[in-house]
């Protein structure tokens, strides 16, 4: 039997990012604000995290509303307009329903309908999975641009009294616009995950626990094995960090930004001693006044970096998330 013939689907031989946006809560929280209820002190909070303000968002300021926000600055700077979007990809952990997602809802209020849209849960590593999957829609002609945001309103789920992680925690979104390039400007991503343990960072009760309690389990919100995470990210991610520079064919001193998760200032200490980074290379440390925002640290920490250093446009910037799953992503990319 002759064997039908499909028509082959081709697409650019490159992708780049064109542009970012960002958003970030209205509100600043400094560690006085939150130290009284967990026995603590500004002191203690700046040495342990490195954390000194956090946005957070009011509650009339909604997660969508600032991933709308990110998103219409990366369309307007990337010079497309919104119906010119083949896709929209959030990452979030903080999608206040089950579904639908949060991404229909973005591509409806900024005009990208009707591309597909859908979320990414994959925490802190959740941008770079975006950027990964963006980068192989547009190489295999599935879509010429594509809208990736990193979107998270944490502060619904901080408990006051948590000294696990909850202090680090902070609002906002951040979005980049990727499309077809005729240089490589992301390289290949290595990335996965380790689900043995799945119990270092995630939610302290179930929703079934909190609907079956009868007032006795408290509203679920966001816990950590610190130690646990602590080590795994400052020995094994390094590691990741390596690999994905091997794979984009770079050395650290090549490099003219490193933007990694916004975890914990400790942690980006450790990674630039890791990768052994010259002085020449910029390291994004955002978390000090925006706080620990996982799927959107990492986008939002590039635009503050551009923001402040225009000089890095066009450099080559390494990018890593990591976080509860435990889950990792890596990637070389050149900044817009």
């Amino acid at each position: 039997m002759t064997r039908p013939s499909l028509n082959e689907s081709t697409g650019a031989k490159h992708s780049r990012i064109y542009a970012l946006g960002a958003s970030r809560g209205d509100l600043t929280v400094t560690n006085d604000d939150i130290a009284g209820p967990i026995e603590s002190s500004d002191e203690w909070i700046r040495q342990r995290t490195g954390v000194i303000t956090r946005k957070r968002a009011s509650a009339g300021l909604t997660v969508v509303d600032m991933a709308v926000e990110a998103a219409n600055e990366a369309i307007a700077k990337a010079g497309i307009t919104p119906d010119q979007i083949d896709a929209v990809l959030v990452s979030t952990i903080s999608n206040p329903v089950a579904t639908p997602s949060l991404a229909a809802l973005v591509a409806e209020r900024v005009g990208a309908n009707p591309a597909p849209a859908y979320d990414i849960s994959a925490a802190c590593a959740g941008y770079t999975y975006g950027i990964a999957q963006a980068d192989s829609f547009i190489r295999s002609g599935l879509a010429h641009y594509v809208l990736v945001i990193g979107a998270e309103k944490l502060s619904d789920f901080a408990k006051p009294n948590d000294r696990t992680i909850s202090f680090l925690l902070g609002d906002g979104a951040g979005a980049a616009v990727i499309g077809p390039s005729d240089f490589p400007g992301i390289s290949k991503t290595v990335w996965g995950s380790d689900g043995s343990k799945w119990d270092a960072v995630g939610m302290d009760h179930s929703w079934a626990e909190y609907r079956d309690g009868g007032g006795d389990v408290d509203w679920p919100t966001l816990r950590q094995e610190g130690q646990t995470v602590f080590r795994w990210a400052v020995w094994e991610m390094a590691k990741v960090a390596k690999r994905a520079l091997d794979e984009a064919g770079v050395t650290s001193d090549q490099l003219a930004a490193f933007i990694p998760h916004q975890a914990n200032m400790r942690i980006i200490d450790e990674f630039a001693k890791q990768l052994a980074l010259p002085d020449s290379v910029a390291i994004a440390r955002d978390i000090e006044t925006t706080g620990n925002t996982s799927a959107a640290s990492i986008p939002l920490a590039t635009h503050r970096l551009l923001e402040e250093h225009p000089e890095l446009s066009g450099g080559l910037a390494l990018e890593i998330g990591f976080g509860a799953g435990l889950v990792f992503g890596a990637q070389v990319v050149v900044l817009p």
